[in-house]
């Protein structure tokens, strides 16, 4: 007879980059899902350094020294968040360029959006999720255009976030220490 041998499930699993939703809502949208992107670029959240440079009062090198010992120090900043690429086959639905467009416009208070991008493991079960706040589109483009090429049309548009933080997938709350 066979021995049986128990498994444990993992405690950890390396997430797929290419199992992910991103869910933004835009108004006056007619569209039953506002977009399914196939590339999300520039999720990154960063803190600026201040470097300060003191003299101190104690001598360093040779005992007849008469000047301090220079001490640098580095300080955290304010927190910055990158803006957001996000790109997708074109077709036919105009959503994502009226949302520009209102924007160009002068509208930009009124179309700020926030947003999530939630992260799947191998089971389809929801394993990590960040939330980005007050997003308005800064650019829009579209892939070039060749007689020859059989590729399939993308529309980009890039997204200024105020804000970008991981939140608890389940309770929706922000993680922090």
């Amino acid at each position: 007879m066979g021995e049986v041998i128990a498994v444990t499930a993992p405690k950890y699993e390396i997430l797929s980059s290419s199992r992910y939703y991103l869910e933004i809502t835009l108004a006056g949208s007619k569209d039953e899902i506002d977009g399914y992107f196939m590339d999300c670029q520039g999720f990154k959240r960063s803190q600026e350094v201040i470097s300060v440079c003191e003299v101190m009062p104690q001598k360093w090198g040779s005992k007849d020294a008469k000047v301090g010992r220079v001490v640098r120090t580095k300080l955290p900043g304010n927190n910055k968040s990158e803006n957001i690429i996000l790109k997708r086959g074109l077709n036919v639905s105009d959503t994502l360029w009226r949302w520009f467009k209102a924007t160009e416009d002068g509208k930009w208070g009124a179309q700020r959006r926030d947003g999530d991008i939630t992260l799947y493991d191998q089971k389809a079960a929801i394993k990590a999720r960040f939330r980005f706040y007050n997003a308005w589109p800064v650019s829009y483009k579209i892939s070039d255009l060749k007689a020859s090429s059989s590729d399939f049309e993308l529309e980009e548009l890039e997204l200024a976030v105020d804000d970008f933080v991981r939140v608890d997938p389940e309770k929706g709350t922000e993680i922090s220490s």
